[in-house]
């Protein structure tokens, strides 16, 4: 690279003198690369530096190049040039570097090469370390086999015995990671946003889903558009997926998603795949007084009412003929898409017909009917008893 390209990517940015203190995140623009140094505008009066093999990938090329901003954090100022890092743990970086790291607060990465008793061992820059388990993730680690022989990056929480004594915090960096996050999910997300996310944590009653930053529930009736008795079945730990944003209340730290609003509503088609008459296999989901509700899809449930069980004989509750969990073949007599709601009969059902009622006639009399008189015959006769 020329000098004079290098003085234009430098001067392109206007220059800041605000001073800066070991342990500063800052956005800086990579100007120039020269053997083992990538130079840094990082608007100060001097040129930053920083090792290039913090920014080589496993086959040792270079992931940025002239002109990328990339974060970095300032280390110290040696022979007057600002030394930056992305984060501390090559061969290179000594003793001094790791006290300086700890001093600054710059986070450092680290090979986690064992469980030991309380947590595990981690080595940085060819020192041994120790991360407790509480300090090893912000979620409580549930199998440590799951974290050996990562590169992870920690920050130094204990720094004693001339680095003898070095305690590490991989939660304390996730947490302030997480923080940036969630300021910047702030400002950009919405209720009704489907994101992607990743299943962090199962509950009985609902799943967590990292949705970068944040963590947001998946409560259990948001799983399907059916019924779901475990989260088990239908999301595991770990798991890819798209949710929608349902509420967020910032203020609490809830952020309320679902899975069930990114799946296709099975009554948008109900009726064109239902019809009246047709016949279809169901299992009895529950009971009730009155009738049997039958699946016949996840989140298609029809009635099947106790009137049209007992094959003529009256009965006085379902269980009587069906029990939960079984499979029943049944006709679709009627279906309300818009209710929601699908009426059943068994596959053999014939409605009775109800038998018509004649009107009682009384049987003929040769009697004629004797009249009662008129009104005014009726007092008459009152008259004459009294006399």
């Amino acid at each position: 690279m020329s000098d004079e390209t290098f003085a234009e990517l430098f001067q392109a940015k206007t220059v800041s003198r605000s001073s800066l203190q070991p342990g500063n995140r800052v956005e800086a623009t990579v100007v120039g690369i020269s053997g083992e140094n990538i130079f840094l505008d990082v608007g100060d009066k001097s040129e930053g530096v920083l090792q290039a093999s913090e920014l080589r990938n496993e086959a040792g090329e270079l992931t940025v190049a002239p002109g990328d901003r990339i974060q970095v954090f300032f280390l110290a100022a040696r022979g007057g040039e600002k030394i930056f890092t992305t984060r501390l743990g090559s061969q290179q970086s000594g003793s001094r570097e790791l006290e300086e790291a700890f001093q600054a607060g710059i986070p450092v990465e680290g090979k986690v090469s064992g469980e030991v008793k309380g947590g595990f061992s981690v080595i940085v820059a060819g020192h041994r370390c120790f991360c407790p388990f509480s300090q090893m993730d912000i979620r409580k680690v549930e199998d440590p086999e799951e974290y050996l022989e990562k590169n992870l990056t920690f920050k130094i929480i204990e720094y004693g015995n001339q680095g003898k004594n070095i305690i590490l915090s991989a939660r304390a960096f996730q947490e302030e990671q997480r923080q940036l996050e969630r300021e910047a999910l702030k400002a950009r997300l919405n209720e009704g946003m489907q994101v992607s996310g990743v299943v962090t944590s199962i509950r009985d009653f609902g799943a967590f889903v990292d949705i970068g930053g944040v963590d947001g529930l998946i409560p259990i009736s948001e799983l399907a558009w059916g019924q779901t008795d475990r989260v088990e079945d239908v999301l595991s730990r770990g798991q890819q997926v798209e949710v929608v944003v349902k509420r967020l209340d910032w203020e609490k730290d809830r952020i309320s998603l679902s899975l069930r609003d990114t799946l296709a509503n099975p009554w948008d088609t109900a009726v064109s795949r239902y019809p009246v008459g047709s016949v279809h296999q169901g299992k009895v989901s529950r009971l009730a007084d009155f009738g049997a509700f039958v699946t016949l899809e996840p989140g298609i449930d029809g009635l099947l009412h106790i009137s049209k069980l007992g094959t003529g004989r009256r009965i006085h509750h379902p269980r009587e003929v069906v029990e939960a969990g079984q499979d029943l073949t049944v006709k679709i007599e009627s279906v309300d898409a818009s209710q929601k709601r699908i009426a059943l009969v068994p596959e053999d059902f014939v409605a009775r017909e109800t038998p018509v009622r004649e009107e009682y006639t009384p049987p003929p009399t040769n009697k004629e009917p004797q009249s009662m008189g008129t009104l005014g015959d009726l007092l008459k006769s009152q008259l004459q008893k009294k006399r």
